[in-house]
C-alpha cells in the first residue's frame, strides 16, 4: 500500500482540512482536545515540542519527527504487506501500545532487517533518462549480488540504494548505527516511496537479466514488482515502465505478439498522430525532401518510388516546392509501395487520389500508381515501369530495418535498387542499435532510447521546453501507443517476428558501401533549414539538429534519435 508522504502541512482531521502549528508549537484547536488547561501546562513542561494530537492518542511524537516516522511506517508497511512470513507479525502477534512511536518503529525495522545500512542519494535533478543512465552504468557491479540475500522471497527485487527526498533528513537511529558495522556491506534498503524511480529501473533491468538467464521464477516476481512500482511514478517514467513491464511479461509467459499485429491502415493512423505530436516525422520528411529536390534540379521528368507511402503526407510540400522552382515543375510520377494484405490497396488509392487533386490545383503533371508486395525484398526493377529519360529517386522512412528480420533480405533489396540506377536514395532510420544478438544489451539500449523518446514527447505535448502549443491529447496517447508497440516488439519478440531491428548510421553506412553506394552529403543550407523548422515547431527547446558525416540527425538534448542519410551509386 502506498501512502502520500507528509509535508509540513499535515491532513489529520477527518474533514480533509489542513492543520498547522501556531506560535509556540501548539495548534489553534488545542482547546478542542484538551480536557483542561492544567493538563496542557503539565504536558508542556514534560514534553516540549510533542505533537498534541498524537499525545491525546497516547503517543509521544515530536512534530519535527513526523516525516521520519512516516518514512518508517511506509517501509514497515511494505515489508509486512509484500511478504507472507512477515505478514504474520501483523496477523498473529500482539503489539502493545507504544508510548514512543519513533523508537518502537526503529525497533521493528531493526528486527526485520538488522543488517541494513541505508545510503542517501541526492535525487534533486533526477529524471527518466538520468535515472536509467545511473542504473545501467552500474549494472556490472550489481550483477554479481544475489538479490535473494537482500530481499524477502516475494520481494526479490534487485540490490539497490536507499532513496530519500532531498528535502528530508534521515535521523540516525541505534538500529542503523549498529548496522553500519555489520559484515553485510552490500545490503541496502529502499524507503522513500516518492523516489522509487531508481528502484523501478533496477527492477526492470534485473527482470531482463532473469529472462536472459532463463530464471523465469525470479523474472516473474520482478515483473510483478515493476508493475507495482510503476503505479507510484508519474509522467514519462510511468509510461515507459508500463510498456517495458508488459513486454517482459509477454516474454516470460511466452505470449508474444505475432507480426504484423495490426492492419497497415491502423499502423498508418498511429504514425499520423505521431507526426502531429512531435517533430520527428516532420524532420524526416523535410530533410528527405531537401535531398530529393536537389536531385531533381533541372530535370523534366522525375519518378519517386516511395517505400513509405502511408498517408502520403510527405509529398504535398515537395510538389509545392517543385512548382516554384526556376523553369516550372517537372512531370512528377509517384509509385507508392504498400505491404500485404491486398485490401491495403484501397487505402493507398485514396492517398493517391488526394495527391492527384492537389496536383490539379497547383498545375503539376502527376501520375500515381500503387504497388502491393509481400515484402520490400521482393521488389524488382521490372515491377516499377521504369521509363527512359526519367530521374528515379527511392525514398524510405523507417522501413529498411524491418528487412533485417529475414537473412539476406536487405542484401536482395539493395541489389535491386542498384539495378534501378536511382539518382539518389533517401533513408530515415532510428539512431539506435536494437539488432544485437545479446538480449541484455538490446534491452538496456532500448530502455535508454525510448525513455528519451517519451521525455521529448511529454515536453512537446505539454508545451514545455520551448513554449510550443499544447498538442491534442489524442495525438499524445496514440503516439505513446505507436512507440509502445515498438517497445513490445523489440523486447518480447524473437526471430522473424522481431521486425523493429533498428541500427545506427555507422551500421547502415557499412551495408550501403558493401552494396556499391556512397553517401551524399547534406549541405549547410539543409542543416539551417532543418534547424529553422525545429524552431518553428518547438522554439528549439530540448531538440537538437546535428550534422554527422554529411548526414542530419535529430535528437533530444544530447541523445540522437533519428538520422536522415542520402546515397547514390558509387
Amino acid at each position: 500500500m502506498k501512502r502520500d508522504q507528509p509535508q509540513e502541512g499535515f491532513n489529520f482531521n477527518g474533514g480533509g482540512g489542513s492543520t498547522s502549528a501556531a506560535a509556540g508549537g501548539f495548534p489553534d484547536w488545542r482547546s478542542d482536545v484538551a480536557a483542561s488547561s492544567n493538563m496542557w501546562d503539565e504536558t508542556e513542561k514534560q514534553d516540549a515540542g510533542v505533537d498534541e494530537l498524537f499525545a491525546v492518542l497516547g503517543y509521544n511524537l515530536k512534530s519535527s519527527d513526523m516525516a521520519d516516522v512516516a518514512d518508517k511506517i511506509q517501509h514497515l508497511e511494505e515489508a509486512l504487506v509484500n511478504d507472507d512470513e512477515l505478514s504474520q507479525l501483523a496477523s498473529d502477534s500482539v503489539h502493545y501500545n507504544p508510548s514512543n512511536l519513533s523508537k518502537w518503529l526503529e525497533t521493528m525495522m531493526a528486527d526485520l532487517n538488522p543488517t541494513i545500512q541505508p545510503v542517501v542519494i541526492d535525487d534533486s535533478a533526477m529524471n527518466t533518462v538520468t535515472a536509467i543512465a545511473n542504473v545501467t552504468a552500474n549494472e556490472e557491479a550489481t550483477a554479481t549480488v544475489d538479490p535473494t540475500s537482500i530481499f524477502p522471497e516475494n520481494l526479490v527485487s534487485v540490490p539497490d540504494v536507499a532513496i530519500y527526498h532531498p528535502g528530508k533528513k534521515l535521523k540516525p537511529s541505534p538500529a542503523t548505527a549498529s548496522a553500519s558495522t555489520s559484515n553485510n556491506s552490500n545490503a541496502v534498503v529502499l524507503v522513500d516511496s516518492q523516489d522509487n524511480g531508481i528502484r523501478l529501473v533496477h527492477t526492470l533491468v534485473a527482470c531482463a537479466r532473469g529472462v536472459q538467464e532463463e530464471n523465469f521464477q525470479q523474472a516473474e516476481n520482478l515483473v510483478k514488482q515493476a508493475g507495482i512500482l510503476a503505479v507510484s511514478q508519474a509522467g514519462p517514467m510511468k509510461k515507459v515502465a508500463a510498456y517495458f513491464s508488459e513486454a517482459l511479461a509477454r516474454r516470460i509467459y511466452r505470449f508474444r505478439p505475432q507480426a504484423p499485429q495490426d492492419s497497415p491502415a491502423f499502423n498508418d493512423l498511429l504514425q499520423m498522430h505521431f507526426y502531429e505530436a512531435c517533430p520527428y516525422m516532420k524532420f524526416a520528411h523535410f530533410t528527405a525532401n531537401q535531398a530529393i529536390l536537389e536531385a531533381f534540379a533541372g530535370k523534366k521528368r522525375v519518378h519517386v518510388i516511395d517505400f513509405s507511402m502511408k498517408q502520403g503526407m510527405q509529398w504535398p510540400p515537395l510538389m509545392q516546392a517543385l512548382v516554384v522552382r526556376p523553369g516550372g515543375p517537372p512531370s512528377f510520377r509517384l509509385t507508392g509501395i504498400g505491404m500485404s494484405p491486398a485490401d491495403n490497396i484501397d487505402h493507398m488509392q485514396e492517398s493517391g487520389w488526394k495527391l492527384g487533386r492537389l496536383a490539379d490545383t497547383i498545375r503539376v503533371q502527376f501520375e500515381y500508381r500503387p504497388l502491393i508486395v509481400e515484402s520490400l525484398a521482393d521488389i524488382e526493377p521490372g515491377m516499377l515501369d521504369l521509363r527512359p529519360g526519367e530521374v528515379v529517386v527511392v525514398n524510405s522512412i523507417f522501413d529498411f530495418h524491418k528487412l533485417l528480420a529475414k537473412p539476406g533480405a536487405i542484401e536482395r533489396l539493395l541489389s535491386s535498387l542498384k539495378a534501378m540506377k536511382p539518382e539518389i536514395i533517401t533513408l530515415v532510420e532510428q539512431e539506435a542499435n536494437h539488432n544485437g544478438a545479446d538480449f541484455m544489451e538490446r534491452f538496456n539500449e532500448s530502455l535508454h532510447y525510448y525513455s528519451t523518446f517519451f521525455d521529448s514527447l511529454e515536453s512537446s505535448c505539454s508545451g514545455g521546453d520551448g513554449g510550443s502549443p499544447a498538442v491534442h491529447n489524442k495525438d499524445k496517447i496514440m503516439s505513446e501507443v505507436y512507440l509502445g508497440k515498438q517497445i513490445c516488439n523489440v523486447v518480447a519478440c524473437e526471430g522473424e517476428d522481431r521486425i523493429e531491428r533498428h541500427e545506427t548510421l555507422t551500421q547502415w553506412k557499412t551495408r550501403f558501401e558493401l552494396a556499391g553506394f556512397q553517401a551524399v552529403n547534406f549541405g549547410s543550407n539543409a542543416f539551417r533549414q532543418a534547424s529553422m523548422l525545429l524552431a518553428i515547431f518547438a522554439g528549439g527547446g530540448g531538440y537538437r539538429v546535428e550534422e554527422n558525416n554529411g548526414c542530419l540527425r535529430l535528437g533530444w538534448h544530447t541523445r540522437p534519435l533519428i538520422t536522415t542519410s542520402a546515397w547514390k551509386l558509387r
